[in-house]
């Protein structure tokens, strides 16, 4: 595989893991830094590159529906609400959690919902992402 190969699929992994689609770049990740071909640090900033922007596509899904008619919205109004409760609780606060498998991607769409600073949403989910991938990084590249 490529050099761009590998990239690619590490950047669209993580991509879609920050969607609502079921996906774990973690494991795309860890088995990338396993085989020891690329630099640890750009495989951790196209990894991180990717998932910032996923949860970036959510945060604007959740402006998008804030100005929708409510009777169009096709969100999961239980997950919906679970995540407006979370932030309205912690505010931008709770974004350090968009990392967190099931609450995470919800979260960053009711930040969006709930008309967040786009410059605001990209510090605090940049701050979460990093780290996640850093500690994957951390304990793949133990076992090498």
């Amino acid at each position: 595989m490529t050099a761009l190969a590998v990239y690619g699929s590490l950047f669209a992994a993580s991509f879609l893991a920050a969607t609502i689609l079921p996906f774990s770049s973690e494991a795309a990740l860890a088995a990338v830094l396993l085989a020891g071909r690329e630099p640890w640090g750009l495989l951790i900033a196209v990894a991180s590159l990717g998932n910032i922007l996923g949860s970036a596509v959510n945060w604007g899904i959740g402006r998008a529906a804030a100005q929708a008619a409510p009777g169009k919205l096709r969100i999961d109004r239980e997950k919906l609400r679970r995540a407006e409760g979370w932030y309205h609780k912690y505010g931008r606060w709770s974004l350090l959690l968009s990392w967190v498998p099931v609450i995470g991607d919800p979260l960053t769409v009711v930040a969006g919902f709930l008309r967040e600073p786009l410059w605001i949403f990209l510090i605090f989910v940049s701050i979460a992402k990093i780290g996640r991938y850093l500690a994957v990084a951390a304990i793949a590249l133990k076992w090498v």
